[in-house]
């Protein structure tokens, strides 16, 4: 089943420098989560689980990993109208420039768009962790008359500078809406959220990013080209003069923007019962692989996440996300860590042939806390790196600190016996 009505528009965003080394040579929504994942499969996945499967991906920034994956992931059946498309940013007659902005993105792209028949379309980032029906945002869309619909989220104070912030009348339409406005506006900014999200401190309405525009009015705003981005302009400037609905979520949502909550949400799917639930009838799509089971001998685990194809001989893994086709080697202890993965296996024959003295992934005696280890890394025995809040942002050839995490870059080589931290 396919809804017609709405077609889904997600923004890969810029070049994600927050997210610095993870996205080095991938974009933002092409980065690993959850040991199996990439944060693109998050939206893509909830349009699918709402029938929404008439999807464009924007992005412009190291996009060759991002085509790859949804070009093996995502597979329709050839008499469906369904698709998951990625449009980078391109030159045209109309314009030889970047994408400015989020509307900017959408403005350049809008030909593509219009080839589609569509009554909304539902704008989505590309770098968010969350699980929402949107069948539910667009029932109350359609009910309220509204011409733009905003998902919300209650924050804390001090959260709320980061995002825009918004007011609304007891028919949750919106009255008023700041981005990111300085910590001595807050006291102005507060909103009813209801009391279980009051007794929590969330007193301040936030903006998702998730928006749903008629389409004759998304026409109509993107033939201005002196706007560029939605919550500095488009929002701001249209909530007065177009009706625009507040959609409350109330659910799970990570904004994934830095390092540091990048980390959190991965170590947080180790939970007894994790915020965000992978474990659900309507799951999160990725591309299929032909991995065997991970094999396990002498290790003891606690509150740990292992993907598939893994070969794990380590003394002890605690709190910890391991990824696909992850090696860890005898007596070593890893903790508080998102070992990504390899991309593919690497032979006994290749290591003697190559004269490669240190495998991929983690070798033996080893001691891993606080630390993210990106793709295809080889971490020689003997190795110790210890994360934490003592020790000072780095950065080097190999790896990266970074708010006392250790980021250990895609392919990077640590040689036996170093110690970080």
């Amino acid at each position: 089943m396919i809804n017609e009505k709405v077609l889904g528009i997600i923004l890969g965003g810029g070049q994600g420098s927050r997210l610095y080394p993870l996205t080095k040579d991938r974009s933002k929504p092409a980065v690993p989560i959850a040991g199996k994942y990439r944060l693109v499969d998050i939206p893509i996945s909830n349009c699918i689980n709402s029938d929404i499967k008439r999807m464009y991906v924007l992005t412009q920034f190291n996009s060759a990993s991002l085509n790859r994956h949804i070009k093996n992931t995502y597979h329709f059946s050839f008499f469906s109208s369904a698709f998951v498309d990625v449009l980078a940013a391109e030159q045209t007659i109309k314009s030889d420039k970047w994408f400015q902005g989020t509307a900017d993105a959408v403005r350049q792209s809008m030909q593509h768009f219009l080839a589609n028949d569509f009554e909304y379309a539902l704008i989505l980032s590309g770098d968010q962790l969350y699980q929402m029906d949107f069948n539910d945002m667009i029932k109350k869309h359609e009910d309220s008359g509204a011409e733009i619909s905003i998902a919300t989220y209650p924050v804390e104070a001090k959260d709320a500078t980061s995002f825009g912030l918004l007011k609304t009348n007891e028919e949750n339409i919106i009255t008023s809406f700041i981005e990111k406005p300085a910590a001595e506006l807050l006291p102005d900014w507060t909103s009813d959220v209801g009391n279980q999200m009051k007794a929590q401190g969330r007193d301040y309405l936030a903006s998702m990013g998730i928006y749903i525009f008629n389409r004759d009015l998304l026409i109509e705003l993107m033939s201005n080209p002196d706007t560029n981005d939605f919550g500095k302009e488009i929002i701001p400037q249209a909530i007065d003069k177009h009706k625009t609905f507040s959609y409350q979520y109330e659910g799970y949502w990570e904004d994934i923007g830095t390092i540091e909550s990048f980390f959190e949400a991965n170590l947080g799917l180790t939970d007894d019962v994790p915020q965000f639930n992978l474990y659900d009838e309507k799951g999160i799509y990725t591309r299929p692989r032909i991995l065997p089971t991970s094999k396990i001998a002498g290790s003891i685990l606690n509150k740990v996440v292992i993907g598939d194809g893994c070969l794990i001989h380590a003394e002890k893994i605690e709190r910890s996300v391991i990824g696909i086709r992850s090696r860890i080697g005898k007596n070593s202890l890893i903790s508080n860590t998102y070992m990504m993965g390899n991309d593919s296996y690497e032979t006994l024959d290749e290591v003697s042939e190559n004269n490669i003295d240190i495998m991929m992934g983690i070798g033996d005696r080893c001691y891993i806390h606080n630390c993210i280890v990106d793709k295809n890394c080889r971490i020689g025995d003997d190795v110790r790196i210890n994360g934490g809040k003592h020790i000072k942002d780095v950065e080097t050839d190999t790896y990266m600190v970074k708010d006392g995490i250790v980021v250990i870059k895609k392919d990077a080589i640590i040689p036996k016996g170093t110690n970080i931290g």
